[in-house]
């Protein structure tokens, strides 16, 4: 499902005709898992940088579903960034990837598809210990 750092990014079908366009996001289906949270990030201040965790069991799919971000992905050995500029692209990041979120625009709303409901245990919010944790 992910590449060597924990992440992929999703192709979204779009339907639409004259009047728009509409995106279906099913759990299991162009989400690889029950969905069990749903929640977004808006009016994020300029220079604002959000994330600097990573989760233990939860997996995420998220959407810059208007303006744009860029994500940091972090396995531990490798870092990556991803720019989320279209709706129709999803970043589907696995546990035990770090990740930092930055370069939010100012018309940013990121929405975000979890595996779990909110677990505050789930978190890893030092980096040495993420580091540790992935090596162990």
């Amino acid at each position: 499902m992910t590449n060597d750092v924990g992440f992929q990014i999703l192709n979204f079908q779009p339907c639409g005709d004259d009047r728009g366009s509409l995106i279906a996001l099913e759990q299991l289906g162009n989400v690889p898992f029950d969905i069990k949270r749903i929640y977004y990030m808006f009016d994020t201040k300029e220079g604002i940088s959000r994330g600097f965790h990573a989760h233990k069991a939860l997996k995420q799919v998220v959407i810059a579903v208007s303006g744009s971000c860029n994500f940091t992905l972090d396995d531990g050995k490798t870092r990556t960034s991803v720019l989320l500029d279209n709706p129709c692209k999803g970043l589907y990041i696995d546990d035990f990837v770090w990740r930092e979120i930055d370069q939010f625009s100012s018309d940013c709303v990121l929405l975000a598809l979890a595996s779990e409901h909110y677990d505050e245990n789930d978190y890893i919010r030092n980096y040495n210990a993420f580091i540790k944790a992935k090596n162990t």
